[in-house]
């Protein structure tokens, strides 16, 4: 009779740490957010939004002068996100109301590539914090733009390496933005995008 007692007493503190960990998660605000959509943009074409991102490390200007297509400029420009956000109650029965407006202050990006290999500034960009302000309303969604992948990456390991050469190094963005509704319960959300960085064909 011992095992099969000692064996419910354990299912029942795994089941009791599961839901002691989920809650955690969750966090305290009766809303969370939602990632409806996450795009991103060439900094040289900032509003050409596309669901998968080629990256372009270097970029040969032709204008203004100095510059022209006799004697183009190599350029780098950062790449710009933009990802549509919403919110939803946890409790479907209770209508929202101003105190769940979430302000969005911050983000967090982070590369990584499917094969494993993901030590920062050898293997992938270093990821980053950025600051953006957004009050998303307790219905509807709201559009926020960010920074992607910024200027100095380009001009570090492992992405400086790609303007000589026709390697592509393929990465996921897991972007992760944090803020807190108007009573103050923190709120967080992670959306991903794909994003090939190589030296690309300028138009």
């Amino acid at each position: 009779m011992r095992d099969p007692i000692r064996f419910s007493v354990l299912a029942a503190l795994v089941a009791a740490t599961v839901s002691c960990g989920d809650a955690a998660r969750s966090g305290r605000s009766p809303v969370f957010l939602v990632v409806n959509s996450l795009a991103a943009a060439q900094g040289n074409h900032p509003s050409a939004f596309v669901g998968t991102l080629t990256s372009d490390v270097i970029t040969n200007v032709t204008s203004p002068p100095p510059c022209s297509t006799a004697t183009p400029c190599p350029t780098v420009f950062n790449d710009i996100g933009q990802a549509i956000l919403s919110l939803a109650t946890k409790d479907t029965t209770i209508a929202p109301t101003s105190n769940n407006q979430v302000t969005i202050t911050s983000y967090h990006v982070e590369y990584t590539r499917a094969d494993g290999r993901n030590v920062q500034g050898q293997d992938v960009p270093f990821a980053f914090d950025g600051a953006v302000t957004l009050t998303l309303p307790p219905s509807g969604s709201a559009t926020v733009a960010f920074e992607i992948v910024r200027h100095v990456a380009k001009e570090e390991s492992p992405l400086v390496q790609l303007v000589s050469n026709s390697n592509i190094i393929s990465t996921i963005a897991k972007v992760t933005f944090y803020g807190k509704d108007q009573v103050g319960n923190d709120v967080s959300v992670t959306g991903s995008i794909l994003i090939d960085f190589g030296n690309f064909g300028d138009t």
